[in-house]
């Protein structure tokens, strides 16, 4: 039962197939049609049924569904199709319903390959369809969807007197590639083979024609024609990006188009020729326009590599042309043979169109990618070029390919090996059109280029490595080695003034060079890499002294020399505490000389010697020699390569920084001296008025003095020493260029910079807000702030000098009114009288203080008190040196605080050695985070501004009220002193007017002044002791 069912759903199903498929034709009634699709219905049953009673061959599945796998590929650009193919064949195998599942692929497989089915067109017939009154039962018309198409072509008809059918048959002939000559079917080219001589032109016309035609020469049967200009192609995005014009088609429209040419075939070929013809005119194209590319002349925009490429594509095209010729040859040979008379083909003597299409197949092939190497050309040159050569060589799968990109590499390649050699053996470039990967640059854009750092370098700025010229055929390290030794080269024939050896290793190790000898050109470039960079390594150590240069920067315009630095600065002291307009040149150099042979330094070349010299800088209103004293250092070529004029400059920054802290170290100096001699006389006996004073200028000093030693030692030893050992470790290497030991000594110079708080870079984000006007040494806040610290250390020095004057002044005072005193009382007075001493005292005021800590307008002679006088002396002496205090542990405590947050470790360890016993209470702010939040209006930040400027002012108003405070304090006790010596004055007037005159009323005054001073001890004439 269920056999039967199955058997009816297939008749049903190939009735609707065939119905479907099955066209009716015009000439047909509906019995014959009916009678037609009855026939056609029992053949397809006949076949499906057959097929289905035979047994199914397993082992042609997999086969099967291979082929299926293996067209989804051949006819789909992507795997796409063939990898979904392989899921649903997966699960199709897994189905239960379907018992033949190999047959069903098959039958899928066969109508994939079947052409589609299409009406013919009436007009082919040249009238109206015959009618068929009959079909012969034997003939069997095949199935429209059959995969095998149309076996056979339909007779002549017999309702078709005029033949119109052939034309039918001719086109099947040419389309279906078989066709019925009574009962044997013959294929296509036997047909043409047999007829080839009813062809208009015949074959043999279109083979003598033929090498004509390959070599782009018109002939009778085969034209040329210009067609003239043809559009460039649309823009590309690199194209748009480098012209912004050429995306809207605003550009020349002149611009970019070129000529072709097409060959005009004849129209009354059958299509097969047709198709033959049109393979044998793509060679024919390509050699014409190779050709014209190959006799044009634009050398100045193609270069030597361009002329190079177009002699090698020359080259090519005359083997193209031996082909040409032995095919002329093959071609005459079959002609002769063919005879006039004769119903005889061409084809017959061995020479036919697609035997030509064969002989020139792998010629067409080097054409065609000699004309896509062509157009790849177009605007590129040198290194451009060779590298869109050599990437068909290196990206291409195909053999032919790469042996013919390779053999045009050998003959395009030679002007860059030419160019590579005289670089590398002669360090000369030898470049007229631009193509090597080195070429020179325009001083003109050197100078105007952002981020110079002084000026032109003949090696730096000579020369340049272009990257985009760099051709695949070498790597970036390599090209970089052959820029080093080439410029090299050069700077010792031209820097160095060393050409003669230049000339002896070039006729000495100079050899050819060409493309595909790899290891020669490897080895070639290693030995002369090593053998230029040590020449020119040991000329500038040994002949030009350069690191003995370096040493001696180090040791005197870094301070490195310390007896001579010590020497020096004591013997300028005096010299440049004077203004510095009163200062002469001559003077310095004097001192200089002195320096030099007092110290170790006169142990120093004459060459390092006579580089060394003093001079001053421009002065300002105010400076003093101080400030405008500095040390330089010439140097000559070649080593201002190395040494520029901004390392120079670089130089003179960090030694006017470190010659500032020296003058500070002396002063200091200085006055620790000049304490440590008073103290043992002269402050000694003014312990009991000036003594608390000292003890605390004591102090200070030695906080000076501190951070003085502790900043000095770190610039010279944790700064300038660690840097000069990794320069010294540099260049010490073997392997050392003079690329590396200028890199080295930038790096020596920018670690001196940096980390000796002089470079913009270590500067905090206080900074950043500021107007970018300002030159980097404004910029940089650990600057400032050593400036004003060093200034606040010698107004400290000035303030202490004055107490000093001030304690001799003092001393002297006493001294001399001792003397009198003595002097009266052995002369058996009393001692001074009142008109005496204030004669005395206005006179030793006047003489013995001096006049730079006397007010203006102050008078003892005019009723002024000598004791109030001097203690306000005392009393401004001492507010000074408790300002200046104050002011410097400020400015250290800000130094400390911005030392803590430095990344560089060394310059947070300076900030613990200058505050090693937390002497100074520093409060360290955290630093705002980048997410802090910040003023977002102008008004905002304005009303920021004025609250800090009011808090400012209230802070200063507190401070005016406790110094009026502290003044008046003062002044009370001065009144209380002036109250005391009045009563004390008056007591001893009354004593002298109750005793009267004589010797003994003196003698007894005498007695009663010495136990004034000697048993109360307290005071002294007035004067407190």
């Amino acid at each position: 039962m269920s056999e039967d069912r199955k058997a009816r759903g297939i008749q049903d199903a190939l009735r609707r197939l065939v119905s479907g498929l099955l066209p009716e034709q015009p000439w047909e009634d509906d019995e014959a049609f009916s009678e037609r699709l009855e026939r056609t219905l029992d053949s397809a049953k006949e076949k499906v049924f057959s097929s289905l009673n035979e047994q199914p061959e397993m082992e042609l599945g997999p086969h099967i569904s291979d082929l299926i796998r293996g067209k989804l590929v051949h006819d789909n650009p992507t795997p796409d199709p063939a990898l979904r193919y392989s899921t649903l064949f997966s699960r199709f195998t897994t189905l239960p319903v379907l018992d033949r599942k190999w047959e069903v692929l098959y039958l899928l497989y066969l109508l994939s390959n079947s052409p589609p089915t299409a009406e013919l067109p009436r007009d082919i017939y040249h009238g109206a369809m015959p009618t068929m009154e009959s079909v012969p039962e034997e003939e069997e018309v095949p199935l429209t969807g059959s995969f095998m198409g149309l076996h056979r072509l339909p007779d002549l008809r017999k309702g078709d007197p005029a033949g119109t059918l052939g034309s039918m048959a001719t086109i099947a002939t040419q389309w279906a590639g078989v066709a019925d000559v009574g009962d044997e079917r013959k294929p296509k080219a036997l047909l043409l083979k047999e007829n080839g001589w009813n062809l208009d032109p015949s074959e043999d016309t279109l083979l003598s024609a033929m090498p004509y035609t390959l070599l782009g020469v018109s002939s009778t049967s085969l034209e040329f024609a210009e067609t003239g200009l043809t559009a460039p192609p649309a823009p590309t995005q690199a194209d748009i990006a480098a012209n912004p014009l050429a995306k809207n088609g605003a550009v020349d429209p002149g611009a970019g188009y070129f000529p072709t040419t097409k060959l005009i075939l004849p129209t009354n070929l059958p299509l097969p020729i047709i198709s033959l013809l049109h393979t044998l005119a793509e060679p024919s194209l390509l050699y014409r326009s190779l050709n014209e590319f190959v006799a044009s002349t634009d050398d100045a925009t193609s270069g030597l590599v361009g002329q190079s490429l177009r002699a090698a594509i020359g080259l090519e095209l005359r083997g193209y042309l031996t082909l040409i010729g032995g095919l002329e040859g093959e071609i005459r040979r079959a002609v002769s043979m063919v005879g006039s008379g004769e119903n005889r083909a061409i084809g017959t003597a061995g020479v036919t169109l697609k035997r030509c299409i064969v002989w020139t197949r792998e010629a067409t092939m080097g054409l065609r990618l000699m004309s896509v190497i062509v157009e790849q050309a177009k605007a590129k040159k040198g290194g451009q070029l060779i590298s869109a050569i050599h990437a068909f060589a290196t990206s291409h799968g195909d053999p032919f390919v790469h042996s013919f990109a390779e053999r045009l590499l050998t003959n395009v390649t030679r002007p860059f090996y030419d160019m590579l050699r005289r670089w590398i053996y002669d360090g000369e470039l030898s470049d007229p059109y631009l193509e090597f990967f080195v070429s020179e640059q325009d001083p003109a854009l050197v100078e105007n280029s952002e981020g110079r750092k002084g000026a032109s370098s003949v090696w730096q700025d000579k020369y340049k490595l272009d990257e985009a010229m760099i051709p695949s055929i070498v790597t970036a390290s390599f090209a970089n080695k052959v820029f080093l030794i080439g410029k090299s080269l050069n700077f010792i024939r031209y820097g160095c003034g060393d050409s003669d050896w230049v000339n002896g290793y070039s006729k000495d190790t100079s050899k050819g060079l060409s493309y595909g000898d790899t290891a020669t050109l490897e080895s070639s470039i290693d030995e002369a890499y090593k053998i230029t960079m040590a020449r020119l390594i040991s000329l500038m150590g040994d002949k030009f002294k350069l690191f003995d240069h370096l040493s001696a920067l180090k040791r005197y315009l870094l301070l490195g020399q310390g007896d001579f630095v010590a020497l020096l600065m004591e013997g300028l002291s005096p010299n440049l505490e004077k203004p510095a307009n009163s200062i002469y040149r001559h003077n310095l150099t004097a001192q200089l000389e002195h320096a030099i042979r007092g110290s170790n330094a006169q142990h120093e070349s004459q060459d390092v010697l006579r580089r060394l010299d003093a001079r001053m800088l421009d002065p300002t209103h105010g400076d003093i020699g101080w400030d405008v004293f500095t040390l330089e250092y010439r140097v000559d070529a070649p080593v201002d390569v190395i040494i520029t004029s901004y390392a120079t400059r670089q130089y003179l920054k960090v030694f006017n920084m470190l010659w500032r802290i020296k003058r500070v170290e002396f002063h200091m100096g200085q006055i620790w001296r000049k304490y440590m001699t008073g103290a043992r006389g002269v402050l000694r006996a003014l312990d009991d008025k000036v003594g608390a004073d000292w003890k605390v200028v004591r102090c200070v000093c030695a906080e000076m003095i501190h951070f003085v030693c502790q900043f000095q030692y770190y610039i010279l030893y944790q700064v300038i020493e660690k840097a000069w050992n990794e320069l010294s470790a540099a260049t010490a290497s073997p392997s050392c260029t003079l690329d590396d030991l200028i890199s080295a000594h930038a790096s020596y110079l920018n670690q001196i910079t940096s980390k000796g708080l002089l470079s913009p870079e270590t500067s905090t984000s206080k900074n950043k807000n500021k107007s970018s006007n300002k030159p980097p040494e404004a910029e940089t806040i650990f600057l400032g702030l050593l400036h004003s610290i060093l200034k606040s250390m010698l107004k400290y020095k000035e303030a202490v000098d004055g107490l000093y004057s001030y304690s001799v002044a003092e001393y002297s005072r006493r001294q001399d009114l001792g003397a009198r005193v003595d002097a009266r009382t052995k002369g058996g007075q009393w001692g001074m009288t009142d008109a005496d001493y204030d004669m005395t005292t206005d006179g030793e005021s006047r003489s013995g203080t001096p006049s730079g800590f006397r007010r203006p307008g102050s008078s003892l002679a005019a009723g002024g008190d000598l004791s109030s006088y001097n203690d306000e002396m005392l009393l401004s002496l001492r507010q000074r040196l408790v300002t200046i205090e104050a002011e410097f542990k400020e400015l250290t405590k800000t130094l400390l605080a911005e030392l803590a947050y430095q990344s560089d470790s060394e310059m947070r360890m300076l900030g613990v050695q200058l505050n090693f016993n937390m002497y100074y209470e520093v409060v360290i702010a955290k630093p705002k985070s980048a997410g802090a939040k910040k003023p977002a209006t102008a008004a905002a930040a304005a009303k920021e501004k004025e609250k800090e400027d009011r808090e400012r002012r209230e802070r200063e108003a507190r401070d005016r009220e406790a110094e009026k405070e502290r003044e008046k304090r003062r002044e009370r006790e001065r009144a209380r002193e002036r109250q005391k010596e009045g009563s004390r004055r008056s007591h001893r007037e009354g004593k002298r007017g109750a005793g009267g005159g004589g010797g003994a009323s003196a003698s007894a005054s005498g007695s009663a002044v010495g136990r004034d001073r000697d048993g109360e001890g307290d005071y002294f004439f007035g004067f407190e002791v």
